[in-house]
């Protein structure tokens, strides 16, 4: 099984040398720490970073340079600061190869809810909505069960969507998955130490699993 910290470094072998990639808040800001040696990518923050490296070490931070999650950050030499509207520009025009996102819920169709649990108080759905409408590509990086030991990877999401049918693969701690164009999330590899009937006690959506299914090499 993985932590947060094998999720992201398990995406990280999904980015390739070329690409721009927009981390979103949370587990994905993670990939910023794993990117393979070799492997040049321009990351970018929907704040308007356009050249984000690692987490900085401890004691090396610098308050005026965060991420859209309000994480301290590096830039790598030949990056760009610049406004918000710019990298919503960038965003919109599909200048962004591959998104990363959080999400509380994703459904078999690949129908993504990250942004809104009814009752709480929340500002807004943030960016994350041009980012689905826009991308080409959205891998997912996120739980598979919640607190109460729940699925998270649904037939239908219970909360309010981000978008509908934009969601490519998923990353959990149990395995990696890719949503079939007819439906249903298509188990590609399992988590170290995970077994296939664990994952299916852990999906609630059409899981299908096909021949011996690899352990994931992190």
């Amino acid at each position: 099984m993985l932590d947060k910290n094998g999720i992201a470094k398990r995406i990280a072998k999904e980015v390739k040398d070329g690409m721009y990639v927009n981390l979103g808040i949370g587990i994905p800001t993670l990939v910023a720490n794993f990117i393979p040696e070799g492997v040049n990518v321009e990351l970018q923050s929907e704040n308007g970073i356009l050249g984000m490296g690692p987490f900085p070490f401890e004691g090396e931070e610098d308050a005026d340079l965060i991420n859209a999650g309000k994480q301290t950050v590096t830039l790598l030499p030949g990056s760009s600061v610049f406004d918000s509207s710019m990298s919503f520009g960038m965003i919109r025009a599909q200048r962004v190869n591959l998104t990363i996102l959080g999400a509380m819920e994703v459904s078999e169709n690949g129908d993504i809810a990250n942004w809104k649990i009814p009752g709480k108080m929340v500002k807004g759905m943030g960016g994350a909505m041009d980012l689905v409408a826009s991308a080409k590509n959205i891998i997912v990086a996120m739980q598979q069960v919640n607190k109460a030991g729940e699925s998270k990877l649904l037939s239908k999401c219970d909360l309010p969507l981000t978008g509908v049918k934009c969601v490519k693969k998923i990353v959990t701690e149990l395995g990696v998955y890719s949503i079939l164009p007819e439906g249903g999330f298509k188990l590609l590899e399992r988590a170290p130490g995970v077994t296939v009937e664990q994952i299916k006690a852990a999906t609630l959506g059409k899981l299908i699993v096909e021949g011996e299914i690899p352990e994931m090499i992190v």
